[in-house]
């Protein structure tokens, strides 16, 4: 018994090896600026990756590192001078992943921590009802709520919610465009979800402004839907895609089996996959594609990466070895210079 439970734990520490961090909120960050700094230089002295992005409206990411380095970021978001008391009251979800799933480290500054270009939007001041994960369902079986999904095309298309309306948008500023189609008198009472809420929630936010007079929005997205409701009683269909290298999440938020296509950067099930391609990839891939489907290829067999701070860290240690190598090379005598001082000297 005590075998099987110590082989239960290594499974469990290996399937778990690195937590991950989604968090975000709307809030007064109008010195985003001076926040960044500190945030990258804490992050990357802890190995942590992933994107933090800071605007005048807020913040908003995703970082992963070992349990003790986000649990010690979790903490110092709470008792350091500049960060102290900002992010109260935050949406902060934790999840886990068998691999580091980001490549490197950043913290950006944009004009809005999730782009709708809409001024009229201010989550701060005004957004619609927040539906906790365990009432969604009850919410979106009404026959008078329009369902809609916010997010973009390529990831409705991997996993969505029953009868729900799918925007038909490759990029969230489009999602206004959409709007200006639905008519308020026809659609008095609308629910909206998207990956971990922030989308929605900006979402609900314009929608309000634009006379629609009850908009719900489900509170933790996706994410925290998958992470409660059991999965004999989800309403939601397929994978919820992520952007990262774990590519989706599945119930209790486990890996789920989708992947990358390397030329567009969408998700596909494994069967869909031409190598690392997708179908339509594949087929107008130009002529350096192949070359670099072999050294990838050629990455995964040596258990290197072929992308990101670990292959710039490898890329490094082969340059040094290679120049080591070389002069090595060059302070070592040749062959023909080693003589026998007994031998007779060679005849000129």
């Amino acid at each position: 018994m005590i075998e099987l439970e110590e082989t239960a734990a290594n499974l469990s520490e290996r399937l778990n090896r690195f937590k991950v961090l989604a968090l975000y909120k709307f809030a007064d960050f109008k010195d985003c600026a001076a926040l960044k700094p500190e945030l990258a230089q804490f992050c990357c002295a802890r190995g942590i990756r992933g994107t933090f992005i800071l605007a005048p409206e807020g913040i908003n990411g995703t970082v992963a590192g070992t349990p003790a380095a986000i649990d010690e970021l979790m903490n110092w978001f709470e008792s350091s001078p500049l960060w102290h008391g900002r992010l109260a009251g935050a949406e902060a979800k934790f999840s886990a992943a068998s691999e580091m799933p980001f490549l490197r480290m950043k913290v950006r500054l944009k004009p809005e921590i999730v782009t709708l270009r809409a001024p009229e939007a201010d989550p701060s001041k005004l957004t619609g009802t927040y539906v906790e994960a365990r009432d969604w369902n009850r919410l979106i079986s009404r026959n008078d709520v329009t369902l809609i999904d916010t997010r973009n095309d390529y990831e409705v298309k991997l996993g969505t919610f029953s009868n729900a309306r799918d925007p038909g948008t490759q990029s969230f500023t489009e999602f206004k465009d959409y709007v200006a189609k639905l008519d308020p008198a026809a659609h008095p009472k609308v629910a909206m979800f998207c990956t971990g809420g922030i989308r929605c929630e900006k979402a609900s936010a314009y929608m309000l402004s634009q006379g629609f007079k009850e908009v719900f929005h489900l509170k933790g997205g996706i994410l925290k839907y998958l992470e409660t409701v059991p999965e004999a009683e989800s309403r939601f269909n397929g994978e919820c895609f992520v952007f990262d290298e774990r590519v989706s999440v599945v119930h209790g938020l486990a890996e789920g089996e989708a992947v990358l296509c390397r030329g567009c950067r969408n998700p596909i099930l494994p069967h869909e996959a031409v190598g690392s391609l997708c179908m339509s990839c594949a087929e107008a891939a130009p002529a350096g594609a192949s070359e670099r489907e072999r050294q990838m290829e050629l990455a995964r067999a040596r258990g290197e990466a072929h992308l990101g701070d670990d292959a710039a860290a490898t890329a490094a240690r082969n340059k040094a070895a290679k120049l080591a190598r070389r002069a090595a090379s060059r302070k070592a005598p040749s062959p023909g210079s080693l003589r026998d001082p007994t031998s007779p000297p060679r005849e000129r």
